[in-house]
């Protein structure tokens, strides 16, 4: 088990309905008012867990870059999942592993966004990259709304040998960038498949792509030339989810 702190009003909420016995204490912003924080307070009292009031500077502190809005709790997290953990789940979804793969995502609010997607998705895991990106920080964790623990996220040494090892598994892999005519609408994401999307500026990296089955865009008929990743993260996944629905 590793300890982090979870920062702000929503993300500690989603802490103590769900995963409470993970709270070993909550910090609380001398003389705050706010009530929904009270409330927090409150109830992470009736659920025995310790409430420290503390000043300002310390919440600054232990949240780092995050708003915590006056709240903040010590969180024991699940082990990280590894990449050996990968056939494993796979094994467990069969035809419906659904993995999202993320190329060099450097921003922490993208990349809790993209999480939160990906639970919301019910995604088998999300890969990473170790180098040239974000890891799990207090501001991914607070901009997942809890999606950070409840997907794994897997950070590999080597991301082109790792879309080999999805290929060796029979999961199908589609990479989306800007430059091709294929649509997203018109790639079968029925059975196991890998959804692979690139940084912020430069997308997919080439050797990335090269190992892609497929390379799709989400159409734009509007002025804008790209989404933003966590956006376009949310609309792949979910157009998956609504073909493998309409199938059943």
């Amino acid at each position: 088990m590793s300890e982090s702190w979870i920062v702000g009003i929503n993300p500690v909420e989603g802490a103590l309905s769900n995963d409470a016995e993970r709270v070993r204490e909550v910090l609380v912003e001398s003389g705050q008012r706010n009530a929904r924080v009270l409330e927090l307070a409150e109830r992470a009292k009736k659920l025995k867990i310790p409430v420290q009031h503390r000043p300002r500077d310390e919440l600054d502190r232990v949240a780092g870059e995050a708003r915590h809005q006056g709240v903040a709790a010590r969180y024991e997290a699940a082990p990280a999942a590894h990449e050996n953990d990968l056939a494993g789940l796979l094994e467990r979804d069969g035809a419906q592993a659904l993995v999202l793969v993320l190329d060099g995502v450097t921003d922490p609010h993208n990349l809790g966004a993209c999480l939160r997607s990906a639970a919301a998705a019910k995604v088998t895991a999300v890969i990473v990259p170790k180098d040239r990106a974000v890891g799990l920080t207090p501001v991914v964790r607070r901009a997942s709304a809890g999606g950070a623990d409840r997907v794994p996220l897997i950070a590999v040494t080597n991301l082109a040998r790792t879309l080999r090892e999805l290929k060796d598994a029979g999961v199908w892999i589609t990479g989306l960038a800007g430059d091709t005519d294929t649509s997203i609408y018109g790639v079968d994401f029925n059975g196991p498949v890998a959804i692979v999307l690139g940084s912020e500026g430069e997308g997919i990296r080439r050797l990335t792509r090269e190992l892609c089955d497929f390379v799709a865009k989400i159409p734009m008929p509007g002025t804008m030339e790209s989404l933003n990743v966590s956006v376009a993260t949310g609309v792949a996944l979910f157009e998956a989810l609504r073909q493998r629905t309409s199938k059943r």
